[in-house]
């Protein structure tokens, strides 16, 4: 179930109209649905559930801060890759012990105020946006380390600051997960992680350190993850290395998996979030059993097919050789298609009998369609929905839901040609609320309004 639904030819988010979310709201719109959410987020946790495997929810996939409170409210603790976001997980409500700190680049900066609240970027305005101060908040139940030298920051700062870190050393497995070259992050030739074969030196010399824990391994292969056989074969990886570094008397206490999990664009693209708990489990129940604390980091899987992006054309125009559906939402609100080349389906929230869509696909067996470019206002060919469609007939003012939009959609929007930002509704039931309003033009501007000389220090003879 992802919350969205034809009746009578109308399409629904729960039982709202998707049309009157639009007239309310305006276009271009994120719509969210809340049940589908809960029901991502339950399948996945009963899924691992054997493993007791903790949930923390990808605060990249869609970082509204309601959203973030629903899934807490599931739950869920928090996988963050940035300072920005790990102050949304915290003003969400995540306790800082429930938080995951990933991302290759962390800053000192980041690292302090990931250890002790005093260091927040929000500390003098945390009582304003919150009701409540930073002081005492920290440190992250863990941070996801990925190389050598940022081992060497964190120790030094957590020694300076007094304060425990407890780490997972990223592994990067070399394993291919067969997804987009942009998505795949568990190559050798990625960026991301240290090279297997590389972590016992790791463990080996920072074992000891003052305020530093050597917990445990975490992978993350990149995302969506369509087969199976590539967790399969990280995960054997990462038990392999378990091996070797207890051989040598380190003691792994936590396997945080990452996460990948892929949705269904497309009607059976993807395998059920069960297909691969049932491969893993079995990998990992002795380990379990023995102690060993698992994590998983859902982002795409609970929140993808649980948004849609609510778009209006403005002109239907006819070239030479082709007919282009202009709305006004376009690659500075959805970039996936631009970016990644991702199929995202799209059709008219209101449509005849004879074109209510069977299911979710790039053709559909039905009558009367015609070809199309479904793209948006910004100056850039590569600004497109979707190419080569086959749709109803539509006309100016005619509303269309492009679907599977909640994960990476509000996240990666832009204000390329000065555009505004979206507006975002969450639906639960019969009720919408706006969870983040349109974007003002003039808050396009306000950083601009009143430049400031920097105090360069430079001397003048």
């Amino acid at each position: 179930m992802d919350g969205f639904e034809y009746r009578g030819g109308e399409l629904y988010a729960e039982d709202v109209p998707v049309a009157a979310i639009a007239e309310a709201a305006g276009t271009p719109t994120y719509v969210y649905s809340a049940s589908a959410i809960r029901s991502a987020f339950e399948s996945l946790h009963r899924a691992f559930a054997p493993l007791r495997a903790t949930p923390h929810y990808a605060v990249k996939a869609s970082a509204n801060l309601h959203l973030l409170r629903l899934i807490r409210g599931l739950g869920a603790g928090m996988d963050v890759v940035s300072g920005g976001e790990l102050e949304r997980a915290w003003l969400a409500g995540t306790p800082m012990a429930e938080v995951v700190f990933a991302g290759v680049g962390k800053t000192d900066a980041e690292i302090r105020a990931a250890l002790d609240g005093r260091f927040s970027p929000l500390a003098d305005e945390a009582e304003r946006l919150c009701g409540r101060g930073t002081e005492g908040r920290g440190p992250v139940g863990m941070f996801n380390v990925e190389s050598r030298s940022e081992l060497e920051r964190l120790a030094a700062i957590a020694g300076e600051l007094g304060v425990p870190a407890r780490v997972c050393i990223r592994v990067n497995p070399d394993v291919d997960p067969r997804t987009h070259e942009y998505t795949t992050t568990g190559l050798d030739v990625n960026k991301f992680g240290v090279d297997a074969d590389l972590v016992p030196a790791l463990f080996d010399a920072f074992a000891g350190r003052p305020r530093l824990e050597l917990a445990g391994l975490h992978v993350h292969i990149g995302s969506p993850v369509r087969e199976v056989e590539p967790y399969v074969a990280a995960v054997r990886v990462l038990l392999g290395l378990i091996e070797t570094l207890e051989a040598a008397g380190h003691r792994i206490s936590a396997l945080d998996l990452g996460g990948g999990w892929p949705v269904d664009y497309q009607a059976g693209e993807a395998p059920p979030i069960e297909a691969y708990a049932e491969a893993l489990v079995p990998l990992l129940a002795a380990r379990v059993a023995g102690g060993l604390e698992v994590t998983l980091e859902p982002g795409r899987s609970i929140v993808a097919n649980a948004g849609l992006l609510v778009t209006r054309v403005h002109h239907v125009k006819h070239g030479r050789r082709k007919r282009f559906v202009v709305c006004d939402a376009g690659m500075h609100t959805l970039i996936r298609p631009a970016l990644y080349r991702a199929f995202h389906f799209v059709w008219p929230a209101r449509v005849a009998p004879r074109h209510l869509p069977p299911v979710r696909a790039a053709r559909l067996d039905l009558p009367d369609l015609v070809p199309c470019d479904v793209v948006g206002p910004v100056c850039e060919s590569a600004d497109f929905l979707a190419r080569d469609r086959e749709l109803p007939e539509v006309e100016r003012g005619d509303l269309l839901a492009v679907f599977s939009a909640g994960a990476y959609g509000m996240s990666m929007t832009s204000n390329y040609n000065d555009h505004p930002r979206p507006a975002e509704v969450l639906v639960d039931g019969g009720e919408a609320v706006v969870i983040n309003r349109r974007q003002p033009p003039a808050a396009l501007l306000e950083t601009e309004l009143e430049p400031r000389a920097l105090p360069m220090g430079v001397r003048r003879s």
